[in-house]
């Protein structure tokens, strides 16, 4: 996989470009990176003002569960063990207001470790 640029590369041809070293093209050229990627990181230098990188916090969207939100789910689940995911999704949405697909809320549940008991209709019948 391909690694990013050091800010040091970056640093230096954003400062000989300041200095009036050679155009983009040519400094991309001298210090063998993409025109691209040059005008890439003048463009950022201009908007920003600054020319390191900017660190990256995390990756992907804020999901959209959060902590009340898992915890509602654990006691939906308590409450009532054999429910289905369509009817924990309705009555997640009507709760909480967070719409996800069926799907997404088997992820969650896979991923928080909960488990829906399904009751058999042999057992069902027995009680």
């Amino acid at each position: 996989m391909a690694q990013a640029y050091s800010n040091d590369l970056r640093c230096k041809l954003l400062q000989a470009y300041e200095r009036e070293e050679g155009s983009l093209r040519e400094l991309a050229e001298r210090f063998a990176v993409s025109h691209g990627y040059a005008k890439k990181i003048h463009r950022e230098q201009l908007h920003t003002g600054q020319m390191e990188r900017k660190g990256q916090l995390r990756y992907g969207r804020v999901s959209r569960v959060t902590a009340a939100v898992e915890e509602q789910l654990r006691s939906e689940v308590k409450r009532q063990p054999d429910v289905t995911l369509l009817e924990l999704q309705q009555r997640l949405r009507a709760r909480s207001q967070v719409q996800l697909s069926v799907s997404r809320w088997g992820a969650v549940l896979q991923r928080l470790g909960l488990r829906r008991k399904k009751n058999s209709a042999r057992a069902r019948a027995g009680q």
